[in-house]
């Protein structure tokens, strides 16, 4: 560092100077920071040489190679002046100027939420569940917003402040007994949705669980019973605290005459004495508790067997067959008719036999009945319960006649079958080796049949134990059992018929042992 030494006779000076010199740069911070590039786009002034202070032999000496900070008033630093001689900073470029910015059209808030319903309810809070607005509208959702409001107030407020992306929400901190109006509006940066509103206000009471029907797995189907049969149904349900439990049918509330209702604390109980046609229908049990419930259909079908069929008419009669027709029965039973049985019943035995069972159409046709009999029909029809108590009975009968035909044969031109002898197929040569039997074969026709004689070298073959000869379906073979050498020669097969004679003929040719 450069600079000159106060003397020692005024050691003492220099603080009392610096307590005097700390103001001279408190007012020299304005300027200098006007100066700053920081603060300015303009380029800086040119440099002056600051004012001195009036005693400059006590200010502390500072380096010309890098200016020192000056402080300000808050404490910032300011960048100084550069000293004389320095180049000056380069002058920064001006900030472009803002381009105008064009008003986008405003878009349409999101939709209502969906499916607003209590999830659980306690002595001091109620947790509420919604499903996300079908539209969101571009900008997208920011959140929901529950708002609440008393029982008997206009008041809404809304329970939190920032909007959340959850569908599920717990209020707290009321009191118990309150009953609370809620809506819930899904927010984004068009604007709020239409609020979902519950229909009924929450009642702030502790349910330790939640109401629950048990639905047997056999009552979730139709349950059929027969007419006079009783009805007696459990089904379990839970709750806390006890649940209120209602029964309807239709809407309305059940006759006590016909059905009773006997409910506990862990089940219900549907009792009728003996079932009519008239107690079908669905009936509807409620489990209650507060705002939370749960519902259950029971589906009851009492039935009978169904009516005759009507208009039950014989047709037609033709050879061994009988066509029937018939309409369904007035009265079904209460239930869907599966099928008809149909029966017959002939003169002789005046015994009833099953032809067809579950027959789908109201008509049918019978067949294999025998000839000179006479024949009854009735038929049956069939729901779940089974068969009518009656059947319908046909008013007239068949009678399956004789029917008198004379047989003609018919007439076949007779053709000449007559022909000759002629091999169709001839004797081959063959080499055979001594001791070894063989055979030889041709095929012939002819009618009538013709005889067949076999020769050797042109004598003819005749009961000789070393031959056999034979002939089937036209197939000639003659046997050579174990030849020899003299076995070997020329052998004839001639057929002979009286309208003429064929033959033909083949070389045998006997070699000795190898």
């Amino acid at each position: 560092m450069t600079g000159k030494t106060a003397p020692p006779a005024k050691k003492t000076a220099p603080a009392a100077a610096k307590k005097k010199a700390v103001p001279a740069p408190k007012e020299e911070t304005a300027p200098k920071e006007e100066a700053s590039p920081k603060e300015e786009a303009a380029p800086a002034p040119a440099t002056e040489e600051p004012q001195a202070p009036e005693h400059p032999l006590e200010q502390p000496p500072v380096p010309r190679d890098e200016p020192a900070p000056i402080p300000t008033e808050a404490g910032a630093e300011v960048t100084p002046v550069p000293a004389e001689g320095s180049p000056a900073p380069p002058a920064e470029p001006p900030a472009p100027a803002p381009e105008p910015k064009l008003e986008k059209p405003k878009e349409e808030p999101p939709s209502c939420p969906l499916s607003l319903a209590v999830e659980e309810v306690s002595e001091n809070s109620f947790t509420l569940t919604w499903k996300a607005p079908e539209q969101m509208g571009r900008a997208g959702l920011d959140g929901y917003v529950v708002e609440i409001c008393k029982d008997g107030s206009s008041e809404w407020k809304a329970v939190n402040r920032e909007p959340f992306l959850s569908t599920r929400y717990t209020i707290p901190n009321l009191s118990s007994g309150d009953k609370i109006h809620v809506r819930v509006m899904a927010v984004s940066a068009s604007g709020a949705s239409i609020p979902a509103t519950l229909e009924q206000p929450v009642l702030i009471r502790e349910i330790l669980q939640l109401p629950k029907i048990r639905m047997p797995r056999h009552l979730r189907e139709t349950y059929i019973r027969r007419v006079g049969d009783a009805v007696n149904i459990m089904i379990p349900f839970q709750g806390k605290p006890q649940p209120e439990v209602s029964w309807t049918k239709g809407g309305q509330p059940l006759d006590t005459n016909r059905v009773n209702i006997r409910t506990m604390a862990r089940d219900t109980i549907f009792y009728i004495r003996q079932a009519q046609r008239g107690d079908s229908g669905k009936y509807e049990l409620t489990v209650q508790i507060n705002g939370a419930e749960d519902k259950a259909t029971l589906d009851i079908q009492v039935v009978e067997p169904p009516g005759p069929p009507q208009n039950l008419k014989l047709v037609d009669v033709w050879g061994f067959n009988v066509a029937l027709e018939w309409t369904p029965p007035v009265d079904n039973g209460n239930s869907e008719i599966k099928g008809y049985r149909v029966q017959k019943s002939d003169k002789k035995s005046g015994k009833w036999f099953t032809v067809l069972e579950r027959c789908t159409r109201t008509s049918c046709t019978i067949s294999d009945l025998i000839i000179g009999n006479t024949y009854s029909f009735r038929v049956f029809s069939e729901n779940i319960c089974g068969l009518s108590d009656s059947a319908a009975i046909a008013s007239g009968v068949a009678y399956i006649e004789k029917t008198k035909t004379t047989y003609q044969p018919e007439k076949i031109p007779q053709r000449d079958m007559m022909e000759p002898p002629k091999f169709t197929q001839p004797l081959t040569d063959r080499t055979t080796t001594r001791g070894y039997s063989t055979h030889l074969f041709c095929s012939v026709r002819g009618f009538p049949q013709p005889k067949i004689i076999w020769l050797k070298n042109q004598m003819e073959i005749r009961e000789d134990p070393k031959y056999i000869a034979l002939i089937d379906q036209g197939v000639c073979s003659l046997e050579i059992r174990k030849p020899g050498p003299f076995d070997g020669g020329v052998y004839t097969c001639k057929a002979v018929n009286p309208l003429g004679e064929a033959s033909v003929d083949c070389r045998l040719d006997v070699k000795g042992e190898i």
